[in-house]
C-alpha cells in the first residue's frame, strides 16, 4: 500500500487524460448540484468542569452563531473507451451572518487572533478520476467514508482530504477501497494542513494508508475489514458484521463493531494499545425505530483518529464522542418515521448515552448526552427538496464542560443540470 504507488498512478491518469480523444461521455453524463446551507447554533455553558480556576474565571458562559454556506458540486462523466477519464470539482463557501466577538468558535467560521468570526472562507477542490471496468481511481480532493475514516460534515461545510483513492467492485457483493491521503482541512478552515490524531495538534504530522473490503453474504449479512496507519501516531484494525433478520412483521438488526488500536513510529499521540468494542440492536416496525447499544474500551489511552474526522461509532453524537480510556457507554435510541402517518419526510428522533469509568489520571469518571431532532424535507411544489432540521443536544461531563446547544438547519438543493 505504498503511496509512491498510488501517486504514481494519479500521474499516469494525468497524462492518459492530456490525451484522451473521446469526450461524449464526459459531458453527456457530467452533472452541477448546488447545495444551500443556513445554520444557527446556539451554546450555553453550565459549569466549568474540567478547566483550571483561571481558565474558568475567564470562561464564556454561550456561543452563537449564524452563517450561511454554498456547497458547488460538479461530477463530469466519463470519456468514451474501456478507459474513462473524467475531472470533478468541489466548491466552497460560507459566510458571517451574525456573532460576535466572545460568541464564536462554534465551528461553523474561523476565528480570528481578536476573537471574532470571519466574515467568509472558501476553497475549491478538484479530483482528476478514470475508470476501468467496475475499477475507480481518483487523485485529489476527496471526502473519504469508511470505518477508519469519515470525513465531517456536520457544521456549515464538510472537511476535505488531499490524496488517492482506488475502489473496485470485482465481485458482487464485494467492494475494495484503498487510499492515501496526505493533507486536509477542517470544517471551518481554507488552509490545508497535514494529518495528525485528534488533540495532538503540533506534535508531528503523518499520512494516512488504510486498506479495506467489505462483503454481503445474501441479502442479510454484511462484513467488513479495514486496517489503516497514521504515520508517526498509531495503527489501526477493524472488524465489522451487520445482519437483518425478519421478527414479528419488522426487521431486527445487530450492529457488532470491534477496533483494535496500537501506537507506532514517533508515537506522537503518546502510547495506544487498547480494543474497541461495540455492540447494537435495532427494531424496525411500522415507522418507529427502537435501538439499544453497549460499548466498552479496554487498554491504554482512548480511541485515536484523524483529527477532526467522525468517528465510526454509535457514541459518535451532537456534542460527545463517549470513547476515553477504559469508557463503557450504554445507549438507547428511538426514531420514527412520519411517512406511516401519511406525513412523508417527517421524521423525529431521541436518543440518550450514559458513559462511566473513563479515566482522568486515576479517577474514573462520568458523561451522559440527551439528544432530540425533528426534520422535515419538503416533497413537492416549487421548493421541493427544502430541509429544516432542528437539533437539541444536553451534554454533562465531570471531565469537561456541560453545555445545552440548539441547532437550526435550512437546506435546499438545486441541480443545475
Amino acid at each position: 500500500m505504498s503511496s509512491l504507488i498510488l501517486r504514481g498512478a494519479a500521474c499516469g491518469l494525468l497524462c492518459a487524460w492530456l490525451s484522451a480523444a473521446g469526450a461524449a461521455g464526459f459531458i453527456e453524463e457530467s452533472r452541477l448540484r448546488l447545495q444551500l446551507r443556513n445554520v444557527y447554533f446556539n451554546e450555553n455553558f453550565r459549569d466549568e468542569h474540567g478547566m483550571s480556576p483561571r481558565a474558568a474565571a475567564n470562561a464564556r458562559s454561550e456561543r452563537v452563531e449564524w452563517a450561511q454556506g454554498l456547497l458547488f458540486d460538479y461530477q463530469s462523466g466519463y470519456t468514451d473507451g474501456s478507459l474513462g477519464l473524467g475531472i470533478d470539482t468541489l466548491g466552497l463557501l460560507g459566510v458571517h451572518l451574525d456573532s460576535g466577538r466572545g460568541r464564536a468558535g462554534t465551528g461553523l467560521l474561523p476565528v480570528h487572533d481578536d476573537g471574532r468570526a470571519a466574515d467568509e472562507f472558501g476553497s475549491l477542490g478538484a479530483t482528476l478520476k478514470a475508470r476501468l471496468g467496475q475499477t475507480v481511481l481518483r487523485h485529489g480532493t476527496l471526502l473519504p467514508k469508511n470505518p477508519l475514516l469519515i470525513y465531517n460534515d456536520a457544521r456549515l461545510l464538510p472537511q476535505t482530504y488531499r490524496g488517492t483513492q482506488l475502489t473496485s467492485s470485482p465481485i458482487d457483493g464485494l467492494s475494495l477501497d484503498v487510499g492515501y491521503l496526505d493533507r486536509f482541512k477542517l470544517r471551518d478552515s481554507s488552509d490545508s494542513t497535514g494529518l495528525y490524531a485528534d488533540a495532538h495538534a503540533g506534535r508531528g504530522f503523518g499520512g494516512f494508508a488504510y486498506a479495506g473490503m467489505e462483503r454481503s453474504v445474501g441479502e442479510r449479512l454484511r462484513l467488513s475489514y479495514f486496517h489503516g496507519q497514521l504515520e508517526h501516531f498509531y495503527r489501526q484494525d477493524f472488524v465489522g458484521m451487520q445482519h437483518d433478520l425478519a421478527l414479528a412483521g419488522g426487521l431486527l438488526t445487530t450492529d457488532l463493531r470491534y477496533f483494535r488500536s496500537h501506537d507506532m513510529g514517533a508515537a506522537h499521540a503518546g502510547g495506544i494499545d487498547n480494543d474497541m468494542f461495540s455492540g447494537q440492536l435495532g427494531f424496525r416496525h411500522s415507522g418507529h425505530v427502537f435501538g439499544a447499544g453497549y460499548q466498552w474500551l479496554d487498554g491504554e489511552a482512548g480511541l485515536p483518529y484523524v483529527s477532526g474526522a467522525t468517528v465510526y461509532s454509535f457514541s459518535n453524537v451532537g456534542i460527545g464522542k463517549f470513547i476515553g480510556e477504559e469508557e463503557k457507554t450504554w445507549m438507547a435510541r428511538y426514531s420514527y418515521d412520519f411517512v406511516a402517518a401519511a406525513v412523508p419526510g417527517l421524521t423525529f428522533m431521541v436518543r440518550y448515552l450514559g458513559g462511566s469509568n473513563g479515566r482522568s489520571g486515576e479517577r474514573g469518571e462520568k458523561e451522559w448526552e440527551r439528544d432530540a431532532e425533528l426534520a422535515y424535507v419538503v416533497q413537492s411544489g416549487p421548493v421541493k427538496g427544502l430541509g429544516v432540521k432542528l437539533r437539541n443536544y444536553v451534554y454533562r461531563s465531570d471531565f469537561s464542560r456541560g453545555r445545552d446547544s440548539n441547532r437550526i438547519y435550512l437546506t435546499y438543493d438545486i441541480a443545475l443540470w
